[in-house]
Order: C-alpha cells, then sequence, then structure tokens
C-alpha cells in the first residue's frame, strides 16, 4: 500500500512538472519550405510575367503571454527565394531576381493547449532583391544590381501538435514590399508576394 502510494504520488509529482515545463516553454522555431506563387505585372507598356519560386524560411517567436484561449508571440521571419524568371515580349527588362525577407512581428496563436491552433501575424521589416545582370535580351543589366525595400508582412496558418515539443505548420503569408529593378519605368510600385508552405516547428523552454 505504501508502494503503491508512493508510486501514485511519484507519478503526480512526474505529470506536475512535466505540465509546468510544457507551459514554461517561451521559443518557437519553424524551419518551412514553400513557393512563391507566379503573378503578372502590367501597366501600358510594359508586361511581364514572374515565374513561382521556392520558398525557403526560418522563423523564431518569443512568448509573451500566455493564455488559455490565446497566446502572444514576438516573432522573426526570415525568407530566402534563390531566383523567380522574368517573362515578357519586352526584352529590355531584367532576366530573373532573388529576394530576401526580414520581417520582425506579432503573431496570436488561438487554442494553445489543443491539437489543432490557428494563428495569424503581422509585421514589417526588410526586403532585399537582388537583379541578374543580364536583361532577356542578353545584353549587360543597367539596372542597380541589389536594391533595399521595405515590406509589410502578413498572414496565417494552422501548427498540429506531433510530438511532445515538436508540431507541423502549414501558413499562407503575403510580403507586401516595393518593386525589383525591372528595368523600366513602366513598372512600380508595391508588389504582392505570396508564399504558401509548411514544416516543422521545435517548442523549448
Amino acid at each position: 500500500m505504501d508502494l503503491m502510494t508512493t508510486s501514485i504520488r511519484r507519478l503526480v509529482l512526474f505529470f506536475t512538472v512535466l505540465f509546468g515545463t510544457l507551459h514554461a516553454w517561451k521559443h518557437e522555431l519553424a524551419l518551412t519550405l514553400g513557393s512563391v506563387r507566379d503573378q503578372e505585372r502590367s501597366l501600358t507598356s510594359a508586361r511581364l510575367r514572374l515565374s513561382q519560386g521556392l520558398a525557403l524560411q526560418a522563423n523564431y517567436g518569443y512568448l509573451l503571454h500566455a493564455g488559455k484561449v490565446a497566446t502572444v508571440y514576438v516573432e522573426t521571419h526570415f525568407l530566402a527565394n534563390p531566383q523567380r524568371r522574368v517573362t515578357s515580349a519586352n526584352s529590355s527588362l531584367t532576366r530573373d531576381i532573388a529576394t530576401l525577407y526580414l520581417t520582425p512581428g506579432l503573431r496570436i496563436k488561438l487554442f494553445p493547449a489543443s491539437r489543432l491552433s490557428p494563428w495569424a501575424a503581422i509585421g514589417g521589416g526588410y526586403a532585399l532583391y537582388e537583379q541578374r545582370t543580364f536583361l532577356l535580351s542578353g545584353t549587360p543589366n543597367p539596372a542597380a544590381r541589389h536594391l533595399n525595400r521595405g515590406a509589410l508582412d502578413f498572414g496565417g496558418g494552422v501548427d498540429i501538435r506531433a510530438w511532445k515539443m515538436f508540431s507541423l505548420r502549414a501558413e499562407i503569408r503575403d510580403f507586401y514590399a516595393g518593386s525589383p529593378a525591372y528595368n523600366t519605368r513602366a513598372i512600380s510600385g508595391g508588389q504582392h508576394n505570396v508564399v504558401a508552405g509548411g514544416g516543422l516547428v521545435l517548442r523549448f523552454p
């Protein structure tokens, strides 16, 4: 009887410590793989199609507030896209571009204790475009090699708890930033860059 009582006490203590540790996990690190959606840009004197591209993403979140219904994280999101090709009848346009985004922001996650936790995020930061040194015609590109822009990041997704500290993540984000250097004044202003992706989330104290 004493042995059973001791065992129960130890079991209760174990789950109490485990539960407290789980709720003390303040850090999240997510690695996701996705695709930047293709799009068309056009004005009266220029029309181009920007291909889809690979999106390599990393996200770090720190827990600011923990609640039963919702939790609030401050996050930093990083995205790297190695290439998006330009297609156009205008051969004087930039051949392709590469992109980096770095956007700190806030993320609100609902029902953090459940297996499925939807969330929404918004942030803003930095966009870096790298233009190809050649035009579609094959001649040297007079546009700037690198171009710095501001970026607004907003989107949402769902985390699916898989095992202990690991979760699966599916997400869609839109990075709204200034246009790359297409080597034409006809296409400028803001550009939406919609990214869908998925990957793994690690939570730790």
